[in-house]
Protein backbone atom coordinates (compact mmCIF):
# COMPACT_ATOMS: atom_id res chain seq x y z
CA UNK A 1 0.00 0.00 0.00
CA UNK A 2 1.39 3.42 -0.92
CA UNK A 3 1.91 5.96 1.81
CA UNK A 4 1.77 9.70 1.33
CA UNK A 5 5.09 11.46 1.80
CA UNK A 6 6.02 14.88 3.08
CA UNK A 7 6.42 17.50 0.30
CA UNK A 8 9.84 17.54 -1.33
CA UNK A 9 11.88 20.77 -1.20
CA UNK A 10 12.35 21.88 -4.79
CA UNK A 11 14.58 24.93 -4.57
CA UNK A 12 12.64 28.15 -5.15
CA UNK A 13 15.46 29.78 -7.11
CA UNK A 14 14.86 27.35 -9.97
CA UNK A 15 11.12 27.87 -10.16
CA UNK A 16 9.96 29.32 -13.47
CA UNK A 17 13.35 29.03 -15.17
CA UNK A 18 14.21 27.16 -18.36
CA UNK A 19 16.80 24.40 -18.74
CA UNK A 20 18.38 24.50 -22.19
CA UNK A 21 21.91 23.47 -21.23
CA UNK A 22 23.76 22.51 -18.07
CA UNK A 23 25.42 25.90 -17.73
CA UNK A 24 21.96 27.39 -17.14
CA UNK A 25 22.56 26.03 -13.63
CA UNK A 26 25.14 26.93 -11.03
CA UNK A 27 27.18 24.10 -9.54
CA UNK A 28 25.10 24.39 -6.37
CA UNK A 29 21.85 24.13 -8.34
CA UNK A 30 23.13 21.12 -10.25
CA UNK A 31 24.11 19.45 -6.98
CA UNK A 32 20.67 20.20 -5.57
CA UNK A 33 18.94 18.61 -8.58
CA UNK A 34 21.02 15.45 -8.22
CA UNK A 35 20.17 15.26 -4.51
CA UNK A 36 16.49 15.76 -5.29
CA UNK A 37 16.63 13.09 -8.02
CA UNK A 38 18.09 10.62 -5.53
CA UNK A 39 15.46 11.53 -2.94
CA UNK A 40 12.61 11.11 -5.42
CA UNK A 41 14.02 7.76 -6.55
CA UNK A 42 14.22 6.47 -2.99
CA UNK A 43 10.69 7.61 -2.25
CA UNK A 44 9.42 5.97 -5.43
CA UNK A 45 11.15 2.69 -4.55
CA UNK A 46 9.69 2.75 -1.04
CA UNK A 47 6.15 3.29 -2.30
CA UNK A 48 5.88 6.85 -1.04
CA UNK A 49 4.58 9.52 -3.39
CA UNK A 50 4.01 13.25 -3.64
CA UNK A 51 2.17 15.38 -6.16
CA UNK A 52 3.91 18.77 -6.25
CA UNK A 53 2.70 19.32 -9.83
CA UNK A 54 -0.92 18.35 -9.27
CA UNK A 55 -3.11 20.08 -11.85
CA UNK A 56 -0.16 21.19 -13.99
CA UNK A 57 0.44 20.26 -17.63
CA UNK A 58 3.65 19.66 -19.53
CA UNK A 59 3.66 20.00 -23.31
CA UNK A 60 6.10 17.66 -25.07
CA UNK A 61 7.08 18.67 -28.61
CA UNK A 62 8.93 16.01 -30.60
CA UNK A 63 10.61 16.66 -33.93
CA UNK A 64 12.88 13.65 -33.37
CA UNK A 65 11.61 10.16 -32.48
CA UNK A 66 12.11 8.94 -28.93
CA UNK A 67 11.67 6.05 -26.52
CA UNK A 68 13.34 7.10 -23.26
CA UNK A 69 12.63 10.84 -23.47
CA UNK A 70 8.94 10.49 -24.21
CA UNK A 71 8.15 7.70 -21.77
CA UNK A 72 10.25 9.10 -18.92
CA UNK A 73 8.80 12.61 -19.19
CA UNK A 74 5.22 11.40 -19.64
CA UNK A 75 5.51 8.95 -16.75
CA UNK A 76 7.37 11.47 -14.62
CA UNK A 77 4.81 14.27 -14.93
CA UNK A 78 2.03 11.75 -14.17
CA UNK A 79 3.81 10.52 -11.03
CA UNK A 80 4.21 14.14 -9.89
CA UNK A 81 0.44 14.63 -10.18
CA UNK A 82 0.36 16.44 -13.51
CA UNK A 83 -0.40 15.54 -17.10
CA UNK A 84 1.67 15.41 -20.28
CA UNK A 85 0.52 16.24 -23.81
CA UNK A 86 2.43 14.72 -26.73
CA UNK A 87 2.86 17.11 -29.66
CA UNK A 88 4.70 17.09 -32.95
CA UNK A 89 5.07 19.73 -35.62
CA UNK A 90 2.80 17.79 -38.00
CA UNK A 91 -0.22 18.11 -35.70
CA UNK A 92 0.47 21.73 -34.80
CA UNK A 93 0.13 24.82 -36.96
CA UNK A 94 3.94 24.83 -37.05
CA UNK A 95 3.50 22.34 -39.87
CA UNK A 96 1.51 24.95 -41.81
CA UNK A 97 3.89 27.84 -41.31
CA UNK A 98 3.01 29.37 -37.93
CA UNK A 99 6.15 30.83 -36.40
CA UNK A 100 7.89 29.29 -33.42
CA UNK A 101 7.54 32.62 -31.62
CA UNK A 102 3.75 32.68 -32.05
CA UNK A 103 3.51 29.02 -31.05
CA UNK A 104 5.52 29.67 -27.89
CA UNK A 105 3.27 32.56 -26.86
CA UNK A 106 0.07 30.59 -27.47
CA UNK A 107 1.21 27.42 -25.71
CA UNK A 108 2.46 29.45 -22.76
CA UNK A 109 -1.13 30.47 -22.10
CA UNK A 110 -2.26 26.83 -21.90
CA UNK A 111 0.66 24.94 -20.37
CA UNK A 112 2.80 25.11 -17.23
CA UNK A 113 5.97 23.83 -18.87
CA UNK A 114 7.31 22.69 -22.24
CA UNK A 115 9.82 20.02 -23.19
CA UNK A 116 11.20 20.12 -26.74
CA UNK A 117 13.21 17.45 -28.56
CA UNK A 118 14.39 18.85 -31.87
CA UNK A 119 17.33 19.23 -34.24
CA UNK A 120 18.47 22.85 -34.14
CA UNK A 121 19.38 24.37 -30.77
CA UNK A 122 18.43 27.75 -32.25
CA UNK A 123 14.83 26.54 -32.67
CA UNK A 124 14.72 25.60 -28.99
CA UNK A 125 16.24 28.94 -28.01
CA UNK A 126 13.69 30.84 -30.11
CA UNK A 127 10.82 29.04 -28.39
CA UNK A 128 12.30 29.74 -24.94
CA UNK A 129 12.90 33.41 -25.78
CA UNK A 130 9.21 33.83 -26.59
CA UNK A 131 7.72 31.58 -23.88
CA UNK A 132 6.58 32.67 -20.44
CA UNK A 133 6.79 29.13 -19.02
CA UNK A 134 9.80 26.92 -18.24
CA UNK A 135 11.25 25.23 -21.32
CA UNK A 136 13.29 22.01 -21.06
CA UNK A 137 15.76 20.76 -23.64
CA UNK A 138 14.83 17.13 -24.36
CA UNK A 139 17.65 17.00 -26.96
CA UNK A 140 19.11 19.17 -29.70
CA UNK A 141 22.00 18.60 -32.07
CA UNK A 142 24.18 20.68 -29.73
CA UNK A 143 23.22 19.47 -26.22
CA UNK A 144 21.55 16.62 -24.34
CA UNK A 145 21.46 17.93 -20.76
CA UNK A 146 18.65 15.76 -19.38
CA UNK A 147 20.60 12.64 -20.29
CA UNK A 148 23.66 13.94 -18.46
CA UNK A 149 21.61 14.67 -15.32
CA UNK A 150 20.72 10.97 -15.30
CA UNK A 151 24.32 10.03 -16.11
CA UNK A 152 25.70 12.04 -13.19
CA UNK A 153 23.09 10.54 -10.88
CA UNK A 154 24.13 7.04 -12.01
CA UNK A 155 27.87 7.64 -11.58
CA UNK A 156 27.23 9.07 -8.13
CA UNK A 157 25.20 6.00 -7.16
CA UNK A 158 27.79 3.51 -8.38
CA UNK A 159 31.00 5.33 -7.46
CA UNK A 160 29.80 7.09 -4.31
CA UNK A 161 30.56 10.57 -5.64
CA UNK A 162 31.73 12.58 -8.63
CA UNK A 163 34.74 14.61 -7.58
CA UNK A 164 37.97 13.12 -8.94
CA UNK A 165 36.23 10.45 -11.05
CA UNK A 166 37.62 10.10 -14.59
CA UNK A 167 35.09 9.73 -17.39
CA UNK A 168 36.24 8.75 -20.87
CA UNK A 169 33.86 9.31 -23.77
CA UNK A 170 34.74 7.55 -27.02
CA UNK A 171 32.95 8.38 -30.26
CA UNK A 172 31.31 11.28 -32.06
CA UNK A 173 32.02 14.68 -30.49
CA UNK A 174 28.36 15.69 -30.75
CA UNK A 175 25.62 16.63 -28.26
CA UNK A 176 26.43 13.86 -25.77
CA UNK A 177 30.13 14.72 -25.75
CA UNK A 178 29.26 18.41 -25.33
CA UNK A 179 26.96 17.92 -22.35
CA UNK A 180 29.26 15.36 -20.72
CA UNK A 181 32.16 17.81 -21.02
CA UNK A 182 30.19 20.53 -19.29
CA UNK A 183 28.63 18.26 -16.66
CA UNK A 184 31.93 16.65 -15.74
CA UNK A 185 33.74 19.98 -15.54
CA UNK A 186 31.02 21.50 -13.33
CA UNK A 187 31.11 18.60 -10.85
CA UNK A 188 34.87 18.15 -10.51
CA UNK A 189 35.22 15.09 -12.69
CA UNK A 190 38.12 14.56 -15.07
CA UNK A 191 36.97 13.93 -18.62
CA UNK A 192 38.71 12.65 -21.74
CA UNK A 193 37.01 12.81 -25.13
CA UNK A 194 38.39 10.54 -27.85
CA UNK A 195 37.04 11.17 -31.36
CA UNK A 196 38.35 11.05 -34.93
CA UNK A 197 39.90 14.32 -36.11
CA UNK A 198 36.86 15.25 -38.21
CA UNK A 199 34.42 14.58 -35.37
CA UNK A 200 35.94 16.41 -32.41
CA UNK A 201 33.70 18.46 -30.07
CA UNK A 202 32.82 22.07 -30.85
CA UNK A 203 35.76 24.28 -29.85
CA UNK A 204 33.55 26.88 -28.16
CA UNK A 205 32.01 24.24 -25.92
CA UNK A 206 35.45 22.85 -25.10
CA UNK A 207 36.52 26.35 -24.04
CA UNK A 208 33.40 26.70 -21.89
CA UNK A 209 34.16 23.35 -20.26
CA UNK A 210 37.76 24.39 -19.62
CA UNK A 211 36.52 27.52 -17.89
CA UNK A 212 34.35 25.42 -15.58
CA UNK A 213 37.16 22.94 -15.07
CA UNK A 214 39.47 25.65 -13.75
CA UNK A 215 36.92 26.46 -11.06
CA UNK A 216 36.35 22.83 -10.03
CA UNK A 217 39.98 21.67 -10.44
CA UNK A 218 39.09 19.01 -13.00
CA UNK A 219 41.17 17.97 -16.00
CA UNK A 220 39.95 17.92 -19.62
CA UNK A 221 41.59 16.07 -22.48
CA UNK A 222 40.55 16.08 -26.15
CA UNK A 223 42.31 13.45 -28.25
CA UNK A 224 42.00 11.13 -31.23
CA UNK A 225 43.72 8.27 -29.38
CA UNK A 226 41.10 6.07 -27.63
CA UNK A 227 43.76 3.87 -26.00
CA UNK A 228 45.39 6.86 -24.31
CA UNK A 229 42.02 8.35 -23.36
CA UNK A 230 40.78 5.27 -21.56
CA UNK A 231 43.79 4.83 -19.26
CA UNK A 232 42.81 5.10 -15.58
CA UNK A 233 39.19 5.70 -16.54
CA UNK A 234 36.49 5.02 -13.93
CA UNK A 235 33.71 5.41 -16.50
CA UNK A 236 33.77 4.48 -20.20
CA UNK A 237 30.98 6.05 -22.24
CA UNK A 238 30.02 5.76 -25.90
CA UNK A 239 27.13 6.53 -28.25
CA UNK A 240 26.02 5.51 -31.74
CA UNK A 241 28.31 6.55 -34.58
CA UNK A 242 25.49 8.04 -36.67
CA UNK A 243 22.96 10.00 -34.64
CA UNK A 244 19.49 10.96 -35.84
CA UNK A 245 19.86 13.22 -38.84
CA UNK A 246 23.19 11.69 -39.88
CA UNK A 247 22.02 8.28 -41.08
CA UNK A 248 23.04 9.04 -44.67
CA UNK A 249 26.65 9.26 -43.42
CA UNK A 250 26.55 5.75 -41.94
CA UNK A 251 29.06 4.18 -44.35
CA UNK A 252 31.62 6.98 -44.01
CA UNK A 253 31.21 7.05 -40.26
CA UNK A 254 31.78 3.30 -39.95
CA UNK A 255 35.14 3.79 -41.60
CA UNK A 256 36.03 6.88 -39.57
CA UNK A 257 35.10 5.28 -36.24
CA UNK A 258 36.44 1.77 -36.95
CA UNK A 259 39.22 2.11 -34.35
CA UNK A 260 36.91 3.69 -31.77
CA UNK A 261 34.83 0.64 -30.89
CA UNK A 262 34.49 -0.02 -27.16
CA UNK A 263 35.43 -3.67 -26.69
CA UNK A 264 37.02 -5.88 -24.03
CA UNK A 265 40.53 -5.07 -25.21
CA UNK A 266 39.98 -1.32 -24.92
CA UNK A 267 38.22 -1.66 -21.57
CA UNK A 268 41.16 -3.64 -20.19
CA UNK A 269 43.22 -0.43 -20.31
CA UNK A 270 40.85 1.31 -17.86
CA UNK A 271 40.64 0.78 -14.11
CA UNK A 272 39.53 -2.71 -13.11
CA UNK A 273 36.29 -1.44 -11.61
CA UNK A 274 35.43 0.89 -14.49
CA UNK A 275 31.77 0.96 -15.48
CA UNK A 276 30.37 1.15 -19.00
CA UNK A 277 27.68 3.66 -19.99
CA UNK A 278 25.66 4.30 -23.14
CA UNK A 279 22.70 6.66 -23.56
CA UNK A 280 20.93 4.14 -25.85
CA UNK A 281 19.76 3.02 -28.32
CA UNK A 282 22.88 0.94 -28.97
CA UNK A 283 24.15 -0.82 -32.06
CA UNK A 284 25.93 -3.92 -30.78
CA UNK A 285 28.87 -4.81 -32.96
CA UNK A 286 29.42 -1.19 -34.02
CA UNK A 287 30.27 1.35 -31.32
CA UNK A 288 30.28 -1.33 -28.60
CA UNK A 289 30.56 -5.11 -28.50
CA UNK A 290 27.81 -7.20 -26.94
CA UNK A 291 30.10 -8.62 -24.26
CA UNK A 292 30.75 -5.10 -22.95
CA UNK A 293 27.26 -3.60 -23.03
CA UNK A 294 25.71 -6.81 -21.70
CA UNK A 295 28.58 -7.49 -19.28
CA UNK A 296 28.70 -7.14 -15.50
CA UNK A 297 30.30 -3.68 -15.58
CA UNK A 298 27.57 -2.19 -17.76
CA UNK A 299 25.10 0.15 -16.02
CA UNK A 300 23.16 1.20 -19.12
CA UNK A 301 19.74 0.19 -17.79
CA UNK A 302 20.29 1.80 -14.39
CA UNK A 303 21.33 4.86 -16.39
CA UNK A 304 18.16 4.67 -18.51
CA UNK A 305 15.93 4.33 -15.44
CA UNK A 306 17.48 7.41 -13.90
CA UNK A 307 16.15 9.52 -16.77
CA UNK A 308 12.79 9.23 -14.98
CA UNK A 309 14.07 10.30 -11.58
CA UNK A 310 16.40 13.07 -12.78
CA UNK A 311 13.66 14.59 -14.95
CA UNK A 312 11.14 14.39 -12.14
CA UNK A 313 13.56 16.42 -10.04
CA UNK A 314 13.96 18.90 -12.90
CA UNK A 315 10.22 19.31 -13.47
CA UNK A 316 9.56 19.63 -9.73
CA UNK A 317 12.14 22.39 -9.45
CA UNK A 318 11.17 24.35 -12.57
CA UNK A 319 7.40 23.90 -12.54
CA UNK A 320 6.67 23.56 -8.80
Amino acid sequence: MKTEAEPVFTGDKLKGRSFLKLTDLSKQELTHLLELADELKQRHKSGAYEEPLKGKTLGMLFEKPSTRTRVSFETGIFQLGGAGIFLNSENLQLGRGETMADTAKVLSSYLDGMMIRTFSHEVLQEFADNASIPVINGLTDMYHPCQVLADLQTIQEVKGGLDGIKLTYIGDGHNMAHSLLIGAAMTGMDVSIAAPEDYLPDTHIVQEALSNARQSDSHIEITSDPQAAVKQADVIYTDVWASMGHEEEQRNRKQAFFDFQVNKKLCSLANNDAIFMHCLPAHRGEEVTADVIDGKQSVVFQQAENRLHAQKALMSALMG
